[in-house]
Order: C-alpha cells, then structure tokens, then sequence
C-alpha cells in the first residue's frame, strides 16, 4: 500500500462556535484550524504502521564533520514496515503531540499528526518534531 503522511499544527486561536456561526462549520482564512500541515510520503509499498508509544528515536547525523548519535526519550514512534523489509520513522515527542489517527484505505495508509500550538519544537528532518526542551544539548549550535 501507498503511504502518506499529513502533520498539522493546531491553531489554538481557531473557534469552533464562530465557524459554525459564519462558515457553515468550516474553517476560513480568519479561523484557520490549523497554522500550517506538512505531507509526507514513502516510495515504498508499506505493509503497515506500528505505533510506539513512550518510546525513543535516534537522532543520527554529522555535526562540523563529526557522526553522532543521540537518543530522544518520551517520544511517539510511527513506524513503517516495508513488503521489502525497509523500516522507515517518523517520530514526535509525547509532550508536543495532541492526538495522532492512523487510516488504512483500500490503497494507502494515512497516517495524521496533531501537534499542539504554542508549544516550540525543532523539525531536525523531515517527519521528526522535538519538543525544544528535549532536545539534546549537544546538538544546539549557538
């Protein structure tokens, strides 16, 4: 199945009751829902997603051309299971996260993110949302 993947970040500002009112229960340009979404989607076929809660993501890359490793504990971990074996993750840390659904369709499976406004975060890649205070020290460039 194809996979897709839509993260929204909540606008706390958007009310319900006025787009009932106004907008026949939709959001508009002055009550927006949501302050911005992300998609996402994996070229490989996936067999399915498995959900990891209270979890922890690896975080791995080079900084000023030295590798490092580093865990991010109290995370969500959305994992993706290939036909082929490949294993692929997406990740958010618990605090930051409002709600998240995952939707098997026929052909695709959806999976959605809620994230909570007014909480800051770092997107080091696509997919992965750190809350700021979880973050690993090491890694903040100043």
């Amino acid at each position: 199945m194809k996979f897709r993947a839509h993260i929204f970040q909540l606008n706390d500002d958007f009310s319900q009751e006025y787009a009932d009112t106004h907008n026949n229960g939709e959001a508009s340009e002055l009550n927006r829902k949501y302050d911005w979404e992300d998609e996402l989607s994996l070229k490989n076929d996936i067999l399915k997603v498995e959900v990891l809660k209270d979890s922890s993501f690896v975080l791995a890359g080079e900084l000023n051309g030295t590798p490092f490793e580093e865990e991010v504990k109290g995370m969500i971990v959305f994992q993706m299971e290939g036909y082929d074996g490949s294993v692929t993750q997406m990740a958010c840390t618990q605090s930051i996260l409002h709600d998240y659904e995952v939707e098997e369709l026929e052909e695709e499976l959806i999976l959605r993110v809620y994230i909570k406004d007014y909480e800051p975060f770092a997107n080091p890649i696509p997919g992965v949302y750190i809350a700021s205070q979880d973050f690993p020290k090491k890694l903040i460039v100043e």
